[in-house]
């Protein structure tokens, strides 16, 4: 019997601001196309036991786009579908932190 329903839950920061605000967007800066990339690798990777979610606002906006992974409470900023396949490979499937793309609690 599994401990948890999922292994691994993953948020996805999806706010959307209007343009010009001072705090910037994830979804303006490619946040929901990436999003979607990553569901579908995690599918075709076979990762059943990870969700990958939509969220609202993470409140790190200036450093976005962001993510979350817990349950480790990992938070990451990516922009490519490079860094998506590190984040899915290394982390999800290889249980490493990727340290490139990881957000510091100071930040």
């Amino acid at each position: 019997m599994r401990e948890h329903y999922y292994q691994a839950h993953v948020f996805v920061c999806q706010n959307e601001r209007p343009a010009g605000h001072e705090r910037g967007c994830c979804n303006s800066k490619g946040a929901t196309k990436l999003r979607n990339y990553m569901k579908v690798r995690a599918k075709e990777l076979g990762l059943p036991q990870t969700r990958i979610n939509t969220a609202g606002c993470l409140d790190r906006c200036e450093l976005g786009p962001v993510m979350v992974v817990y349950p480790e409470g990992t938070w990451y900023r990516y922009e490519t579908m490079e860094d998506i396949e590190a984040i899915l490979n290394d982390h999800l499937i290889g249980g490493q932190v990727v340290e490139r793309l990881r957000l510091t609690p100071d930040q």
